[in-house]
């Protein structure tokens, strides 16, 4: 399957995860906090940051409403607009946290949700874009992100397999392919029972792409289930304290549960390897002191035939293994055997 390159980093099968702290809106507009996020993010060692790039204009009516969730952790006599609104950076800002983001180390990417934030992450010379779920089926600003040549993460939150084909042929349509897909569920917090994270390995064998996990659940479970699921990439919200005010502050990561997502993913993947079955050095000292031997239970005197009676299996597992027993059995013996000594080849006619 395709890797893809972003930055200096390729992404695919046998490649480490790619690893997004999400910082979304949860700076709550404040570029020092949004500083503070990318200290935190290089501190974690994550791959990547990212941020939501909008103008509020361009994103919602006046009077949209807000989502349950919305609702319940913001004012819920404020529209979505008027939310939002309090939550957009500047396009100075943005500029601002893209080169502090480099110059911790880390790749800068965000979010486009209207065609003027494409334009300025182009200026910014972004490595790759991210598509939204809930821009899963704008097809005229997919169409207009994948012109740009970079590689695609594309998010399929609330989405059928038949929107994800959609969405994927418009930017082979334009010659880019590029893309990483994101299996996501998008709801703040996303419950367990709806995660679905088999889904990963089918949106893999349905479309040939690699692919990874937006997570919206509580704690860091999800993401490392995902990855020992074959995720090559995983995206998650973190804050710098859930207490804050704001609409994703609830479902996030604290600073040390970042820490600890990155430790954990780090460590599955070691773990999982390369599916090739082999034998460890220290399996190999182990197997001579625990596996068995071929050993005589009673003496056995030279010239006589072997019986099933006259052998036992014993470590350790240094003389000829309990498998050839069948070998042995009906046999002359070449020389006087004592109970407990070990039976080789050359013992036997």
């Amino acid at each position: 399957m395709k890797k893809i390159k972003i930055g200096k980093r390729y992404i695919g099968e046998r490649e480490p995860v790619f690893i997004v702290a999400e910082a979304g809106v949860n700076h709550n507009g404040n570029i020092e906090l949004a500083k503070e996020m990318i200290d935190v993010a290089a501190e974690a060692k994550v791959d990547a940051i990212k941020f939501q790039l909008f103008k509020t204009e361009e994103l919602v009516t006046n009077h949209a409403p807000k989502a349950k969730y919305q609702l319940k952790y913001t004012d819920p006599e404020e529209s979505q607009y008027k939310m939002l609104k309090k939550l957009e950076l500047e396009e100075s800002d943005i500029k601002e946290l893209c080169y502090y983001a480099r110059s911790k180390g880390l790749i800068f990417l965000a979010t486009p949700f209207d065609f003027e934030s494409v334009d300025l992450l182009q200026e910014l010379n972004v490595p790759a874009f991210k598509i939204s779920s809930c821009d899963l089926t704008n097809l005229p600003l997919i169409e207009y992100i994948a012109e740009k040549g970079k590689p695609i993460i594309l998010s399929t939150g609330m989405g059928s397999l038949g929107e994800i084909e959609e969405a994927i042929n418009t930017i082979k349509n334009v010659g880019n392919e590029n893309i990483i897909i994101l299996h996501c569920v998008t709801s703040y917090p996303a419950e367990f029972k709806d995660l679905n994270l088999k889904v990963i390995q089918t949106l893999k064998n349905a479309f040939k792409l690699p692919v990874g996990f937006s997570d919206h659940s509580i704690g860091i479970y999800a993401s490392i289930a995902a990855v020992a699921l074959g995720a090559v990439l995983i995206e998650k919200h973190f804050t710098l304290n859930k207490d804050l005010p704001g609409p994703d502050h609830k479902a996030s990561l604290e600073p040390n549960e970042l820490k600890e997502l990155v430790r954990a993913i780090r460590l599955i993947e070691r773990a999982l390897g390369d599916g090739v079955k082999r034998i460890t050095p220290e399996e190999e000292e182990l197997k001579k002191v625990i596996r068995r031997s071929i050993v005589a239970k009673e003496d056995i005197s030279a010239g006589a035939i072997i019986t099933r009676d006259m052998i036992s299996f014993k470590r350790p597992g240094v003389g000829l293994s309990p498998k050839y027993y069948k070998h042995i059995i009906g046999k002359r013996a070449r020389r006087s055997i004592k109970a407990g000594e070990m039976i080789y080849w050359w013992d036997i006619e």
